[in-house]
């Protein structure tokens, strides 16, 4: 018993205190064959308008009725099985004031771009790790996007 203690003590001691040339070839032929890792990219500035196609959207003082009443029929078709209008959580957040708390540019992009979202911007990231679940892409269109949008802010409004 105490000759096997001994024996993997020593390999473990042998193990742990290689000289590391074998890493440092490893880095060099990665470095000569185009290979090597480049360094992490400094982080971005978050400036609350998410991550995405979207970086500007003109938003008037007053609801535009039509957009509002198209953004109304796609997001029953593809938002309502995991959100509702309220503050309730259904799957995910719920949506209530939502306009208020986040640009228009963050909507439009969670809404296109959900898992770059959830993986790049810091809000979608604590919404992820609050709601345990990824949102799925639905495939919607910038300007269907912009509809939602539309209706979201007109949910806030009517709120």
């Amino acid at each position: 018993m105490k000759i096997g203690a001994v024996a993997l003590f020593c390999g473990s001691m042998l193990f742990s205190c290689s000289s590391g040339d074998a890493e440092t070839a490893t880095v060099e032929n990665e470095a000569e064959s185009g290979l090597a890792h480049e360094a992490p990219a400094a982080p971005v500035e978050d400036d609350g308008k998410g991550i995405g196609p979207v970086t500007t959207v003109e938003v008037g003082a007053d609801i535009d009725q039509a957009l509002a009443d198209n953004g109304k029929s796609i997001f029953e078709g593809k938002c309502s099985a995991c959100h509702q209008l309220s503050d309730q959580k259904v799957v995910g957040p719920g949506l209530a004031g939502v306009t208020e708390r986040r640009k228009p540019e963050w909507v439009m992009n969670m809404i296109i771009n959900p898992e770059e979202m959830t993986k790049k911007d810091p809000e979608a990231k604590k919404l992820l790790a609050e709601h345990l679940t990824q949102m799925t892409n639905q495939n919607v269109t910038e300007q269907d996007a912009r509809a939602i949008l539309e209706f979201l802010r007109q949910n806030d409004k009517n709120s």
